[in-house]
């Protein structure tokens, strides 16, 4: 990939996470419920999430759901269920604990969530709106060069977007963790908008065209 082309496409990958979506969201529930530095866990599943999913693309997967509607559809209603079950949880979660609770590496929730689950739902929320596989199928060929091999010009783009994927969402859990003491004082209401939230992405995503 060229200098011009990799400077542009990072331009748009910044543009493009900074846009709200279902993992910036859980991003700023996790950082307020474990800290910034435990959502680094979840940081880390959904860059692993975003990268497959640049790998399918690229792949030409996106081309096969595109001509297939029965996949795609199956992958909608899969999706939409996985949020919804993701705003119960984020519903259910206590309020946030400060003082004797709180650890260096920020507020813990009752009961403590292993890494391993954080991990996994970042990887969840990434690969569970197939919206972004179909975003990413259209998106990519813009900056690939037809004449290089494939793979190189994929490492290259794989890589830039999930560290600038990490370092916006890893800003968002930081500046969440900095005003946690007013999401303390909001009580479980942070945790019920988060939920409302994510049921209400998952109710539309099999809906949208």
């Amino acid at each position: 990939m060229e200098w011009k082309t990799w400077l542009v496409y990072a331009v748009a990958v910044l543009g493009l996470s900074l846009t709200p979506g279902p993992n910036s969201l859980l991003v700023i529930a996790h950082g307020a419920l474990h800290g910034h530095r435990r959502t680094l866990w979840t940081i880390a599943g959904g860059a692993l999430g975003f990268v497959a999913l640049i790998a399918l693309s690229m792949a030409g997967i996106g081309a096969l759901l595109q001509a297939s509607p029965a996949a795609l559809v199956a992958l909608k209603f899969v999706g939409g269920a996985y949020l919804l079950w993701l705003g119960w949880q984020l519903w259910r979660a206590p309020a946030l604990v400060l003082g004797v609770a709180a650890d260096a590496a920020g507020p813990v929730s009752r009961p403590r969530v292993h890494g391993r689950t954080l991990l996994r739902q970042g990887l969840l929320a990434a690969i569970s709106n197939p919206k972004v596989l179909l975003f990413y199928g259209a998106f990519l060929p813009q900056f690939i060069a037809p004449g290089r091999d494939l793979w190189p010009q994929f490492v290259v783009m794989a890589l830039t977007f999930a560290v600038t994927e990490a370092l916006v969402e890893f800003g968002l859990a930081s500046l969440t963790h900095r005003i946690r003491p007013w999401i303390e004082r909001a009580g479980r209401r942070f945790n019920m908008a988060c939920g409302v939230l994510f049921a209400l992405i998952g109710a539309a995503l099999p809906f949208v065209h």
